[in-house]
């Protein structure tokens, strides 16, 4: 008598590692979208008004048009481009988010330094720091020279960041030294402007000079202190490649 195959699949063979679920682009929008609305509730309505915005504007061309072909072309056109504009306001007003979620936290001003890709080095430890405020000054380099970034208010800003400059000056003379205050205060830089701030800010050093000014640099060393891991608006915005599908 023949045996009866069994048709029970056969089980995975151990220490296989499982598969792990590829995240769509979708799925980064839709998380995009929760983050941001738990701080900016408006947000659907902005990005409802853009899209609404932009369809009508097809619409209204649309009925300019001679034929019922151009027409529906002109719809069909109008209806990726709404959809880029509600995408590109959900991702301002992410980034919005983050930096407001961001405010107030040892460490926030490195978050959003640290958003910078190319042309600056900002180490997350701070070089100068009061244990007790938890006022903090971060160093940056690039080739505008060194920059000096504190937190907290005005005044025990100032005094971290000129001992600090006065540091840099007995080793480094000759380089340009750029001191910014972190916060929404007189004379302060807020947050979301802080990053472009640094861009904006002039080179004056050759990539040499920036290579052998870092080696002196690390010879200082920094404060030692833990910064608390804050928000890091960067990781916060939503993909903008993967919302275009790419």
């Amino acid at each position: 008598m023949a045996r009866q195959r069994s048709s029970a699949p056969s089980p995975a063979p151990q220490g296989a590692a499982p598969k792990v679920k590829k995240t769509r682009w979708y799925h980064q929008v839709w998380q995009a979208y929760q983050m941001t609305r738990a701080t900016d509730p408006s947000v659907t309505w902005w990005v409802l008004g853009a899209f609404a915005a932009v369809l009508a504007v097809a619409i209204v061309v649309a009925l300019f048009l001679d034929t019922t072909g151009y027409r529906v072309y002109a719809i069909v056109v109008g209806l990726p481009f709404a959809v880029l504009a509600g995408m590109f306001v959900l991702a301002r007003r992410a980034e919005k988010a983050a930096y407001r979620r961001l405010e107030g936290q040892p460490g926030a001003s490195i978050s959003a330094l640290r958003t910078i890709r190319r042309g600056w080095d900002f180490p997350e430890e701070p070089v100068a720091a009061d244990p007790r405020s938890q006022d903090l000054v971060f160093r940056g380099l690039g080739r505008a020279g060194i920059v000096l970034v504190g937190e907290g208010p005005g005044g025990r800003q100032a005094r971290l960041l000129d001992a600090e400059k006065r540091k840099i000056a007995r080793i480094l003379p000759n380089v340009p030294v750029t001191v910014i205050q972190s916060g929404n205060g007189p004379d302060q830089v807020p947050l979301p402007k802080l990053a472009r701030a640094v861009q904006k800010l002039k080179p004056t050093l050759t990539k040499q000079e920036v290579a052998e000014i870092g080696k002196r640099l690390r010879a200082l060393g920094g404060a030692r202190l833990p910064v608390p891991k804050g928000i890091d608006p960067y990781r916060a915005r939503p993909d903008r490649k993967g919302m275009r599908g790419r």
